[in-house]
Formats: C-alpha cells, sequence, structure tokens
C-alpha cells in the first residue's frame, strides 16, 4: 500500500517573537531557473528516428526541449538558479542555512550535488541531496518547510536539477522525446501567520509513494554495475493512468487540508510531464486554461526541475502575483506523487 505523509502549516510551533498569536511559517521569497544553450527542436529528432514533429506534438504537446552541453552540469545549473533565486529575494549566501537539491541525474555518486552548489555559492550551513524523481522538487518543499518551522533553518534553497538527456536511450522514440534538461530554485525563508489560509507562504504539502510500482518507470543502472546500460525505461500507459488518478486525490486532499475550495486556487503550476495530464488536471480545478501553467511545449519532461522553471516562467513574466494561491503537484518513478499549496 502507499505510504503517506502529509504535513499541514495551519497549526506550526509558535514563534520565538513573543507574539501570541503569530506562528511560523515558510514564506516563499524568491524564485529562479537555468536552462541550458543549446536547444532540441522535434525536427531535429525526426531527422534520426522514426518519429515528426506531429506525432510528438499530438501525444504530448511537446515541441522543443533544452539539451545540457559538457560544461553544463547538474551543479552548474543548480547554481545558476540558486543564484537568481536569492537575487530575486533580494537575499544573500549569508541567508541560507541549508540547500536541498531535488535530481535523480548527480554528476557524481557523492558528494551531494548540494555541496557542490554550497561551494560555488560560498554558503555554509548544510546541503543534502533528494531524490524523489519527478516529484522530488514537492519532496524537497516538504523538507525544507519542516526545517523552517521547527527552527532547524530560517533560510532553506530548494533547487530541483536534471541532465536526463545523460540517461536517455536516444534510439527509444517513446522516452527520448519527452525529456528535457534544466534547474529551478527557490528560496523560503521563516516569516510569520495567525495559521490560516489567508497567510503568505506554504499552506500544506503532501507527499506519497507506491513501492510496488517501481519497475513501471526506473532506469536500469547503478553505481558500479557496468552490465547495464542505466537508460530510463517507462511504461508509457502505465504511467499515464496512475498519474491521472493519483494527481487528482492529492489536487483534493492539498483543498481539504487547508479548507480551501476549487475556486480558490489562482494557478496551477504542475509537472510538466504531457500536456493531457494537465489539462485534465485543471478541468478537475475548473481552471481557465489562462490560469495553468504549461511549460511543457518549450522545455519538455525536465523531471525534479519542471515545477520549478514552470513556476519561474510564470513568475518572472509576471503572470503570477504576491498573494496568489498556487497549487503544485507532480508524479515520479518509485512511484511517488505528491502536491503543494502556496500563498505567493
Amino acid at each position: 500500500m502507499d505510504q503517506d505523509l502529509v504535513v499541514r502549516a495551519p497549526s506550526p510551533q509558535p514563534a520565538d517573537t513573543g507574539a501570541g498569536s503569530l506562528h511560523t511559517r515558510t514564506i516563499l521569497e524568491g524564485v529562479g531557473s537555468y536552462l541550458p544553450r543549446r536547444v532540441v527542436t522535434n525536427d531535429e529528432l525526426a531527422k534520426r528516428l522514426d518519429t515528426s514533429d506531429a506525432w510528438i506534438r499530438e501525444r504530448t504537446g511537446i515541441r522543443q526541449r533544452h539539451i545540457a552541453d559538457d560544461d553544463e552540469s547538474c551543479a552548474f545549473m543548480a547554481t545558476q538558479a540558486a543564484r537568481q533565486a536569492l537575487e530575486n529575494a533580494g537575499a544573500g549566501v549569508a541567508d541560507v542555512d541549508a540547500i536541498i537539491v531535488a535530481t535523480a541525474t548527480p554528476d557524481q555518486a557523492f558528494p551531494a550535488t548540494a555541496v557542490r552548489v554550497q561551494a560555488a555559492l560560498g554558503a555554509t550551513g548544510f546541503g543534502f541531496d533528494l531524490s524523489a524523481a519527478c516529484s522530488g522538487f514537492i519532496y524537497g518543499l516538504s523538507v525544507a518547510d519542516a526545517f523552517i518551522r521547527s527552527g532547524q533553518a530560517r533560510g532553506v534553497l530548494v533547487i530541483g536539477a536534471e541532465v536526463y538527456s545523460r540517461i536517455m536511450n536516444w534510439e527509444d522514440r517513446g522516452t527520448c522525446v519527452l525529456f528535457g534538461d534544466g534547474a529551478g530554485a527557490v528560496f523560503l525563508r521563516a516569516g510569520h501567520g495567525h495559521g490560516t489560509g489567508a497567510d503568505r507562504g506554504i499552506l500544506s504539502t503532501h507527499l506519497h509513494a507506491q513501492g510496488e510500482l517501481g519497475d513501471i518507470l526506473y532506469v536500469d543502472g547503478a553505481v558500479g554495475r557496468h552490465d547495464r546500460p542505466g537508460h530510463l525505461v517507462m511504461q508509457g500507459r502505465e504511467v499515464f493512468r496512475h498519474a491521472v488518478t493519483r494527481l487528482s486525490e492529492t489536487v483534493t486532499e492539498a483543498l481539504a487540508a487547508a479548507g480551501l475550495e476549487q475556486s480558490a486556487v489562482d494557478w496551477l503550476v504542475p509537472h510538466q510531464a504531457n500536456l493531457r495530464i494537465i489539462d485534465g488536471i485543471g478541468r478537475k480545478l475548473g481552471l481557465p486554461p489562462e490560469r495553468v501553467v504549461v511549460t511543457v511545449d518549450r522545455h519538455a519532461n525536465t523531471s525534479a526541475a519542471s515545477i520549478p522553471l514552470a513556476l519561474a516562467d510564470a513568475w518572472h513574466d509576471g503572470r503570477i502575483q504576491r498573494g496568489d494561491l498556487v497549487l503544485m503537484e507532480a508524479l515520479g518513478g518509485g512511484l511517488t506523487w505528491g502536491s503543494a499549496l502556496v500563498r505567493m
């Protein structure tokens, strides 16, 4: 059965400011992103695969993806996104107590990508990587929220960074056309609220996993295993079927936990895997298409980086504003899935 973890923010520990009714709240202060320089279109892939631009667009909504060059490592992209998030928040490296990097494609088995980012930024504190495939950013938000509300950290960078081009079988048209590379980051800071849905910050996060479904989406390799290619393997129809069900469930539970109706959601920022799934969740919420952030057409599926990249896209172009209620959701290999409700 699935293992569930629900972190609700309406009843956190009181803030240590003596403010009485005020509670510690995790505020999302800044957003950043990085996309590799190289853009690969569907037409370019069609020159070496039995596929076409029309075939890919019809089934996924994807028309292009960014592919990292040799000098654009996971750590490099994560660092660039982190710097932009800090600048956007008006914060400096001295404000960073912890760095969490969600990635399934680190540059090295160890040390963690997070400590490489820490070194590049010149930050202190602690850092670690988190592996939950495409759900990694949601998992990272939940962990960071717990650190902040418990008083273990006051400023946390949460980064999703992926170089999926390095685990693709570029002869498998069923997978290689779906993924891209990139990094997105947010800077979270301790703040105060009254424990209601009107507060700015993370209102709730919801995490799930169902390990017996691990073989429908996985990488067929491991450190030290030279007898396997280390490529992503996916049963696409099975993943699609579970995604529609599980994401609908976690959207419902996020709203219920905050005591909010669907109409309260200003923006859906979903994992960017497939346009049909995104459209389906948007319809479930009763949101018009213009209130659903879509970047899958330009970025493809960037796994743990997809939600922060999409959030950065809508934040920096002015669509998402302070005070807006944003619902994020994702499903990935494991299977893992989850949601987060955040008032910007």
